[in-house]
């Protein structure tokens, strides 16, 4: 069994390090079962200003690629650029195209020229970077005035449901802690962009039991590498005692797990 966390640095935030390997080794599995991240994705690009052609676009965190091909057909007359951390994801992404330019990267520190960018796009892929303000910053900075950054994120309420019903076995930490709703308004606010939307909305998919939900997460590289987790395999009598917990939660289309999505659009002034 596993579950959606990653190793924490003092705060209790993640190791970026950490968050590489993991999304490298799920490259190959990873558009198998990603149907949040397509649903998530393409939420974000029908909040795109409809009037707007970029010259230059940014898919940051691109993962597998699949939004830098459909943003490299959307804007088919733009340069792209594909960013990521996680050297996996760009060798998977690489020769499926989509962008003109495949970045190893970090969006706390982008390896980009400023007023380089008319759009940054990045769909779940900041609530793995520890200083969200500093990724504001390098936003800003890459932007030309009037760009645009898009970004799609998760906060807290995200997979409640399975942090509840391990609540219930042991006193482990299991689920990442996100930030709260609030910080990232707060930290919009002070980014010096204008906040064209900023929104909270909950995104529920359904399991036909615990292990589909889990298999999904590892599949995602989405899994638990949290300092002092439990060692070796997750014992039969925790194993279930978490199924009981959660069963608790279902529901008539399964059992529900909760990914509370934040959704943002906002712009550079000019």
């Amino acid at each position: 069994m596993t579950d959606l966390s990653f190793p924490k640095l003092p705060g209790g935030l993640p190791d970026k390090r950490q968050v590489a390997v993991s999304f490298s080794r799920a490259a190959a599995s990873y558009d198998s079962v990603a149907e949040l991240q397509r649903a998530v994705g393409n939420e974000l690009l029908g909040r795109l200003p409809a009037d707007r052609v970029p010259a230059r676009w940014l898919d940051l965190g691109c993962g597998t690629g699949y939004f830098s091909r459909v943003l490299g057909e959307r804007f088919n007359v733009s340069e792209g650029l594909a960013l990521d951390i996680a050297e996996g994801m760009l060798n998977h992404a690489r020769p499926l195209g989509g962008a003109t330019y495949f970045i190893a990267g970090d969006a706390e520190r982008l390896p980009l020229q400023g007023a380089s960018c008319d759009l940054v796009f990045s769909s779940l892929a900041v609530q793995w970077c520890a200083d969200f303000s500093s990724v504001l910053s390098e936003a800003y900075r890459v932007l030309k005035p009037g760009g645009v950054l898009a970004f799609a994120s998760l906060c807290v309420g995200t997979l409640y449901e399975l942090r509840d019903s391990w609540r219930q076995v042991d006193g482990l930490v299991h689920v990442n802690r996100f930030r709260e709703f609030s910080t990232y308004q707060q930290l919009c606010a002070d980014s010096g962009l204008n906040v064209i939307s900023l929104q909270s909305r909950p995104h529920v998919l359904h399991y036909p039991d615990v292990r589909s939900l889990t298999h999904e997460l590892k599949a995602l590289g989405a899994h638990n590498l949290n300092p002092g987790r439990p060692g070796g395999l997750t014992g039969r009598a925790r194993i279930m005692g978490l199924i009981d917990a959660y069963e608790q939660f279902r529901q008539v289309q399964g059992l529900p797990a909760t990914y509370q999505v934040v959704y943002a659009v906002l712009e550079k002034p000019l």
